[in-house]
């Protein structure tokens, strides 16, 4: 099977909304659903039929549902793509069902409940399994969709219990973002990012902040996204979720991250508890890179431009310390978000080629471009590379280079992990302001994320 990314607006002025809407931000959640949008046909599957056994679609006039979050940019771009989708395919008509982010999972969850579930449904890593679970997506593998070129672990996060309920829209990585001036102005080299530890990024940071003096600082908090200590614990041959859907490491290292972060403050090297919560409050145009007062930070490598824009200057994507210190690396590709077919659409055809074109479409990949992260289609990726802005081209290339380091992904979130993001922010706060020692919180995280999950 193969897969394809795709992409960006044609005229560039889409581009660059592309991706000043990716900057904007990835990682919160919300709400979607939508109305009916399958129209009526004599071909509805037969009782028993599951979605992917449906009646064929192609020889008649079929209607469906796609429904996503977003901007009104991307809605924009959105419909540009599903009117391509519909001059290519004129026997199926989309009908567009989106919202904002913030309120997507709560329009979902209601539609779902009234049965009245999209055809096509963009999903988020974090709710997946829940709706996986809940047989409201159907197995992609068992539809006519081009998964060949998809990287293995990529397409892998999308499976859940043995069924792919979800194929990613693109791709992101978690990694420190990084401001060459900065180091220059503190007389400090680059490190060389194949092979620095912990220690040295601890090091490298406490000379900054020295060098530099009052308000200056080597490193941003990054305590609480949860992101970077799944990494850590991955190159400990641990992760923050283990296969079968409990919590997957042990609590000393999860009190070890915890302490570096503690080192890192009281040596100066970072923020005091105080300026680091007004700081994550601000966003990458509030950041200390963005504010040129600080020489590196933990981001994903879709907000490279935003931060970048605010800074005034090219910053550059390194390694998270410590991928050659252990037997193995921790860093991972993250979906974006996935594609999801509903169990019960009456036209599983039709799906099935409406999320095929999407990622595995060129003139649909220049279109998206980096809209819904880098292409997973790896192709397509490359057909458009030259539709993109510098910055996106370092991204494309940084994540190209690993990928011959990852190792694998990590298992799915499990129900009830989208609580999990709240408890890591709140219980970093408590370790930033000495409210409790590195043991304690990695003891409350583990009881409150295992609550969260259902441990």
């Amino acid at each position: 099977m193969t897969i394809s990314t795709s992409g960006s607006n044609g005229p560039r002025t889409m581009r660059w909304r592309a991706s000043a809407l990716l900057a904007a931000g990835m990682l919160t959640l919300a709400a979607c659903s939508g109305d009916d949008g399958a129209a009526g046909s004599d071909d509805e599957p037969t009782d028993g039929e599951t979605a992917a056994e449906g009646g064929d679609d192609s020889m008649e006039q079929v209607e469906i549902r796609f429904a996503w979050w977003g901007s009104d940019s991307r809605h924009e771009l959105t419909q540009e793509v599903l009117d391509l989708f519909m001059e290519k395919n004129p026997d199926i008509s989309v009908v567009a069902d989106f919202t904002d982010w913030g309120g997507y999972w709560d329009k979902l969850a209601t539609t779902v409940a009234g049965g009245d579930t999209p055809d096509v449904m963009t999903q988020e890593e974090r709710y997946l399994t829940d709706y996986a679970n809940r047989d409201v997506v159907t197995d992609l593998s068992a539809l006519d969709i081009d998964t060949t070129n998809i990287d293995p672990s990529v397409l892998q996060s999308g499976t859940i219990n043995g069924k792919l309920a979800g194929i990613a829209t693109g791709i992101n990585a978690y990694t420190i973002v990084a401001d060459p001036q900065m180091f220059a102005d503190a007389g400090v080299e680059m490190p060389d990012d194949t092979t620095w530890t912990w220690d040295d990024f601890k090091e490298i940071s406490q000379q900054i902040s020295d060098a530099l003096g009052d308000g200056m600082y080597g490193v941003q908090d990054y305590g609480g996204n949860e992101a970077g200590f799944n990494i850590y614990a991955r190159q400990r041959g641990e992760s923050l979720y283990s296969e079968d859907g409990g919590l997957g490491y042990e609590e000393p290292t999860l009190a070890a991250w915890w302490q570096n972060l503690v080192d890192l403050r009281e040596s100066g090297a970072m923020p005091d508890g105080a300026r680091s919560v007004e700081i994550a409050e601000g966003g990458p145009e509030q950041s200390l890179l963005g504010t040129n007062s600080g020489a590196m930070g933990f981001w994903w490598t879709n907000q490279l431009g935003a931060i970048s824009s605010a800074a005034g200057r090219d910053l550059v994507l390194l390694r998270v310390p410590g991928e050659s210190e252990n037997e193995r690396t921790g860093m991972y590709f993250k979906p974006a978000m996935f594609y999801s077919v509903s169990e019960t659409t009456e036209h599983p055809e039709a799906a099935a080629k409406l999320v095929d074109f999407l990622v595995n479409d060129p003139e649909a990949g220049a279109l998206i471009l980096s809209d819904r992260g880098l292409n997973i289609n790896t192709e397509v990726r490359a057909s458009v590379s030259d539709m993109l802005d510098p910055l996106e081209v370092q991204a494309a290339e940084f994540l190209a280079e690993l990928e011959s380091e990852i190792v694998d992904g990590p298992p799915a979130p499990p129900t009830g992990a989208a609580d999990v993001p709240e408890i890591t922010g709140r219980v970093n706060e408590l370790v930033l302001f000495d409210s409790v020692t590195p043991d304690e919180a990695a003891s409350q995280f583990t009881s409150e994320a295992g609550a969260a999950i259902g441990q």
